[in-house]
């Protein structure tokens, strides 16, 4: 066999998806889910490694736009579909799947690459840097109440079947993709993603429902949510599974939890996906009782430095130089210049001696906003080679918000 990946053809699909079951466990999806990552997969940029006409590993990368500081939309190649059989380990089959895409990626003109993992341990040797975390969440609904800010009463709340409700829902959710760093934009076809319903996903809950809430006869809000129906010896004890929330102000934000705290017969709102300094945690009177823990979000890697860093704007004015080091993507290795401010940012090869030193990885985990380069030197993984350089440049990478991918891919 060769471990040379190729591109994958809309003939191979199902066996080249069918070793992608087999590596995360084997249980074959549900045909709808099935279905929809067939009509997602983008064939021209998907990879795969055959031992004969045996699919051994495969990889791909979606044609994402992702939200950055400042509220730019950048091309980011989304890293999915990662696998190699377990009859071929150490045979260099990821490494070369992982040196194909990040050339293609740098072809295309991407300069970012981003990926959620199954393993966090095995992308870092790549260049990706951990750059936003999640939120879970198991609240008491039962010893918790919430505290709603004045107007609240007067949001309209309705139920409606998600599908029918979709074209309003994604319309929100477009709206608030560049608040925050780390949003997709939906390209045609994801916006089944968030309604993809099969019993198999369900897990002993209800199916899918939305709730509206709206103002003035618009749509301000909506949230995605399953009852889990349980009693104990003291009576009824569901669980409301919240998959998503999101509304344009604060009275619609607020009226939509107090709702899910209030459904009948429920004791606990699970969510196993929100931003970590989501704004339900100041409407709640106890947030000891709220069950809350943190888990690794998204990776992302810096394809092209330059552009990368030129894409984003900076919270406060910075002029700094780097010295990256970067073994996988060598041409990025270096010396490079940053100068910017709120309004825009300019990112150039230099001979200036440097200031900060660090790798790829760490400007990939600082990018978003979520982590700072101070924290990051705090654990050995930058150097301040010019005094003041490390608190003037953490400040400007800072982000208003905390960086959230809010689904999978």
């Amino acid at each position: 066999m060769t471990t040379e990946p190729r591109v994958l053809t809309a003939a191979e699909w199902d066996d080249w998806y069918g070793q992608l079951e087999r590596a995360f466990g084997g249980v074959a999806e549900a045909p709808e889910e099935r279905a929809l990552w067939r009509a997602l997969t983008e064939h021209e940029r998907s990879l795969g490694v055959w031992d004969g006409d045996v699919c051994v590993g495969t990889a791909g990368a979606f044609s994402f736009r992702l939200s950055v500081p400042g509220g730019a939309v950048v091309p980011t190649a989304g890293v999915t579909m990662v696998s190699v059989a377990p009859t071929h380990r150490r045979r260099g089959i990821l490494t070369s799947m992982m040196r194909r895409q990040l050339d293609d990626v740098r072809a295309w003109g991407e300069p970012l690459a981003v990926l959620t993992a199954s393993e966090p341990d095995i992308y870092g040797r790549f260049g990706y840097g951990l750059a936003a975390q999640r939120m879970r969440a198991e609240i008491d609904t039962v010893r918790v109440r919430v505290s709603v800010p004045e107007g609240t009463d007067g949001v309209r709340l309705r139920l409606a079947r998600p599908e029918d409700v979709a074209a309003e829902c994604e319309a929100l959710y477009a709206r608030s993709v560049p608040l925050r760093p780390g949003m997709t934009e939906r390209r045609p076809g994801w916006e089944a993603l968030p309604l993809l319903d099969p019993p198999s996903r369900r897990g002993g809950a209800s199916p899918l429902t939305c709730v509206v809430a709206e103002r003035d006869g618009r749509v301000a809000g909506y949230a995605l949510y399953r009852v889990r129906p349980d009693w104990d010896h003291a009576g009824p004890a569901g669980t409301v599974v919240l998959e998503h929330v999101g509304a344009l102000d604060p009275v619609s934000y607020a009226a939509l939890w107090r709702y899910l705290f209030e459904i009948d017969l429920t004791t606990t709102i699970s969510a196993s996906n929100l931003p970590v300094d989501d704004a339900w945690q100041h409407l709640v009177s106890d947030v000891r009782r709220c069950g809350i823990a943190l888990r690794d979000g998204m990776f992302v890697r810096l394809v092209d430095v330059g552009a990368a860093l030129e894409a984003r704007t900076y919270q406060a004015p910075v002029d700094v130089v780097f010295e990256v080091a970067d073994d996988f993507c060598p041409w990025n290795a270096g010396l490079w210049r940053l100068t910017g401010d709120s309004e825009g940012a300019r990112c150039v090869r230099t001979d200036d001696a440097p200031e900060l030193a660090l790798s790829v990885r760490e400007l990939g985990a600082a990018y978003l906003g979520g982590f700072s380069l101070a924290s990051l030197a705090l654990a050995g993984r930058v150097r301040e080679l010019r005094e003041g350089a490390l608190a003037e440049a953490s400040v400007a990478f800072g982000s208003r918000l905390a960086p959230w991918l809010p689904h999978g891919f």
